[in-house]
């Protein structure tokens, strides 16, 4: 497996953010119409937004306030190819579209693209393919999406997300709970007021690692996903968004995105031998 050490190097778009950098003079960069990439040149700063709970793609260690996380360290990496520094932003999933709007930050991983979304924000070309699964109670055992379209199954989503987006398509006549966070839904499945916790196989693996008698991981058939994308702010210069499509397409064609990916999977105690059949990574 390529490991993140041995690609730091041959990614290096270092040199062409450094190129590139003529486009933020120093008049046009203190202008009122400052672009994303004019302000990520002055300010040498890169900012992304994280969510502090949101393991295995960014998360939080409390007593060191260190971030860690596949999409943390892609966006580290990208930082580090602009020669610029990393700025994380706490966020929530939900929010973080707002936070592009508002300018807080630059540039927020792990976004599925949906239509709706498309309109307020840009979207980069995808950054992996992602499959919706769910944990189930002991005891429950759905094999399709139909055999949770019905009130008397109790799903449980976090408000906001393409979790319940989804959910909100295939499983209409269901009884759903929108919930403010990933951990909440989590907790309400754990509580016994919800029969399943719709999310991606990622974050479902983790959850039933740490705890067991949560449930267990079902992949409903047919099989349904989304791809996991970035966004960025909708603006009329497009030169942050084609470098991050640039940036994702070779980091991904090199390996580097699934090297990333694995590595978080470790660092959570999860294997390649635990993603469920049928599921590529």
């Amino acid at each position: 497996m390529i490991k993140r050490r041995d690609l730091a190097g041959l990614v290096g778009l270092g040199a062409t953010a450094a190129a590139v950098g003529a486009l933020s003079t120093s008049a046009s960069a203190q202008t009122a119409h400052e672009t994303t990439w004019e302000r990520i040149m002055r300010t040498k700063k890169l900012r992304t937004g994280g969510v502090t709970t949101g393991a295995p793609w960014t998360m939080k260690d409390v007593a060191t306030g260190e971030w860690n996380g596949h999409f943390y360290h892609i966006a580290k990496t990208m930082a580090e190819d602009m020669d610029v520094e990393l700025e994380v932003v706490e966020t929530q999933w939900g929010n973080a579209i707002m936070d592009l709007q508002a300018n807080k930050i630059d540039i927020m991983f792990g976004m599925n693209l949906t239509p709706t979304r498309a309109l307020a924000v840009d979207f980069t070309d995808t950054v992996y393919d992602s499959a919706l699964v769910v944990i189930a109670r002991h005891g429950f055992e759905p094999v399709t999406w139909e055999d949770m379209n019905n009130p008397d199954c109790r799903i449980a989503v976090d408000v906001g997300t393409a979790h319940d987006h989804i959910v909100s398509r295939l499983c209409p006549n269901a009884t759903i709970s929108r919930l403010r966070s990933l951990d909440e839904a989590s907790m309400t499945l754990r509580s016994g007021r919800a029969d399943v916790q719709c999310l991606f196989w990622m974050g479902a693996l983790r959850a039933v690692k740490r705890d067991e008698q949560m449930g267990h991981v079902v992949v409903p058939q047919p099989q349904f996903g989304a791809t996991s994308n970035a966004c960025v702010r909708r603006e009329q210069d497009k030169t942050f968004r084609d470098y991050a499509n640039a940036w994702i397409s070779y980091s991904r064609n090199m390996g580097l995105i699934r090297s990333l990916v694995i590595e978080s999977l470790e660092a959570v105690d999860l294997t390649t031998a635990d993603i469920p059949e049928g599921i590529s990574l």
